[in-house]
């Protein structure tokens, strides 16, 4: 049985919900302007995704029914990202080429989507641009964290997805902290990344489009 596009959702903690940040599809006008103190948060965030080379982290991600998995996450921009599963989780996912590959090691499939389906824009673009993104409704500022709400890209009204950037005080350095997005029953899966680290060299190797494992042969042991 082929794997559903709910388990690829779930499968990416939540983050390759409906479309989103940089997909296409028609996008209600946004609400409101942002304010002086918004644009110069959103273009920090932009600033800091756009300075961004490599990041890799632990993850623990958290269905709405309350399992949680754990694994590490790659970041390579522009383009490239990993979930590493542990097992027993049998999932890889690997996006490179303009395409997330999801390989289910149980059994034993791969398949293919479209990055235009997922809102990693937000992630993976060339050049992040925040404050003109119609999906990004607001941010606010909490206690050392900037939280982006958004919504899905495609006839959705209302916020689905925030995302946490941590600050340190008043220093300009900010990090990818954690995400929250709700299916279209309004139950969240959350992601929470630990032990982040920017700027590492990645080998080419994490992001190869994973492939199934092939069948034994007659007589094999």
């Amino acid at each position: 049985m082929k794997q559903t596009r709910r388990d690829f959702v779930l499968a990416a903690g939540g983050f390759l919900a409906a479309p989103l940040l940089g997909a296409a599809g028609p996008i209600p006008q946004r609400r409101a302007d942002f304010n002086a103190e918004q644009t110069d948060d959103l273009n920090r965030i932009s600033a800091w995704l756009n300075g961004l080379t490599t990041l890799t982290a632990g993850f623990v991600q958290t269905s709405p029914q309350g399992r949680t998995t754990q694994g590490t996450f790659y970041l390579a921009r522009p383009g490239r990202l990993r979930f590493e599963y542990r097992p027993p989780s049998p999932l890889l996912i690997v996006a490179t080429g303009g395409n997330f590959y999801v390989r289910n090691s149980r059994l034993n499939t791969v398949d293919r989507y479209s990055a235009s389906d997922t809102p990693l824009g937000l992630l993976l673009a060339d050049n992040v641009d925040l404050k003109r993104n119609p999906a990004v409704l607001g941010i606010e500022r909490q206690p050392g964290a900037l939280v982006l709400h958004a919504r899905s890209a495609t006839n959705r009204m209302s916020e689905n997805i925030t995302v946490t950037f941590a600050t340190s005080g008043g220093a300009p350095q900010i990090q990818l902290r954690q995400w929250v997005v709700k299916d279209l029953q309004g139950d969240p899966t959350s992601v929470v990344l630990t032990q982040a680290q920017t700027g590492a060299a990645l080998p080419d190797s994490l992001f190869t489009v994973p492939v199934k494992t092939p069948p034994m042969r007659n007589g094999a042991n």
